[in-house]
């Protein structure tokens, strides 16, 4: 038995849940001239940030402007002018590039969380980890994107958040916490750079204040690991060898706007001779 979810596509009616490729791979199928967009690409790259309806469940499908827009049951569909580049294939199926859908969905995202999803774009990879020397686009590949669809809608946001987006964090939790930091009137921190303590060791705290010997992590679920925790100690032992305070933010701490989080780095920040101006 077959189940038809929408016009010319059929799916095994006891087939078990399709990975999300699976489920969007007919679709762009079956639409001639389309690509997946917008909410659907923003899910498929695994975008980070708050998209609002990212899990409605629909397909969003796009095509050429000179085009019919998509209509079809379970589809949201969109027209618009696409440069060559800015679709690409993952893994056979067509769809906007990263670059594209993160314009795509400023229209409908905050600006801090289109800057997250920029900073996810512009970090610097690490190899050992991921398997990538570049990162997935560049902050003048983000400006170009802009230039090329002046009057889009959301395109403001997109520029304001072009404006805040850094090179450097290494998750959305960073770039949130840095975003809190510098709306509250802290100077901006160093991200992930490479600080000598002492003797040789070497740390990369996420955010860090050199001029006050500040440092600030942002520490996930994976701290309360017991190895992880013995490495936090080590961690912070060096850094209080060498004359730095180390500020440990969690999840908690950036509850409510982030208060206690934007507490805590102000006032080791204050006790390192900091000035607010």
């Amino acid at each position: 038995m077959l189940r038809v979810p929408s016009r010319g596509v059929r799916i095994p009616s006891d087939a078990v849940p399709l990975e999300r490729l699976g489920v969007v791979r007919p679709y762009t199928i079956v639409t001639p001239f389309s690509a997946a967009s917008h909410a659907t690409a923003f899910t498929l790259w695994d975008f980070p940030g708050f998209l609002p309806g990212q899990d409605d469940g629909r397909i969003h499908i796009s095509r050429p402007d000179a085009m019919a827009i998509p209509r079809r049951r379970g589809v949201v569909g969109h027209v618009g002018q696409f440069f060559p580049d800015e679709v690409v294939s993952l893994d056979g199926v067509l769809i906007t590039s990263r670059a594209r859908t993160w314009l795509d969905c400023s229209r409908k995202m905050g600006i801090d969380e289109l800057t997250v999803v920029a900073d996810h774009l512009v970090r610097i990879p690490r190899p050992e980890f991921e398997g990538r020397t570049e990162p997935h686009a560049t902050l003048e590949e983000l400006a170009d994107m802009l230039d090329r669809h002046k009057g889009t809608p959301g395109i403001r946001k997109a520029r304001l958040a072009l404006e805040q987006a850094r090179v450097g964090a290494d998750s959305a939790p960073e770039t949130r916490l840095r975003l809190a930091l510098e709306s509250a009137g802290l100077p901006e921190p160093e991200l992930n750079m490479p600080t000598e303590l002492h003797a040789g060791v070497v740390r990369q705290p996420d955010l860090s204040y050199p001029e006050h010997k500040v440092a600030v992590e942002y520490e996930g679920e994976g701290h309360s690991d017991a190895a992880q925790i013995v490495r936090d100690i080590a961690r912070e032992e060096d850094f209080a060898w060498a004359g730095w305070t180390l500020v440990r933010i969690s999840k908690r701490h950036m509850e409510n706007g982030a208060r206690s989080a934007v507490a805590k780095v102000r006032a080791a920040l204050l006790s390192r001779g900091w000035v607010p101006k």
